[in-house]
């Protein structure tokens, strides 16, 4: 079950970046590209736990796996708070 979970949560993400992505393109809002960005990032960590749990259990795809995991979500809402802060229209 939870590897459905899982897989829910990343096609989610990248649901959301498209769409974001897509708007971007349309108006040109720059903040819906840092959404978009941040939304990637997301993306990325929820594939890097699916292959954590799912695909190697037991190992991580890297020496510090929760560690990568979790660097790639902070690069992720750093990019949305850059936007949110600095992007005024």
């Amino acid at each position: 079950m939870a590897e459905i979970v899982y897989a829910l949560c990343a096609l989610t993400s990248v649901a959301c970046a498209a769409l974001l992505l897509r708007g971007y393109a349309r108006t040109r809002a720059r903040l819906l590209l840092w959404s978009a960005l941040c939304f990637l990032a997301l993306t990325v960590n929820n594939l890097m736990l699916f292959v954590d749990n799912v695909v190697f259990p037991g190992r991580t795809i890297a020496a510090a796996g929760p560690v990568a995991r979790s660097a790639v979500a902070v690069v992720g809402l750093a990019l949305l708070l850059y936007g949110l802060i600095w992007e005024t229209e």
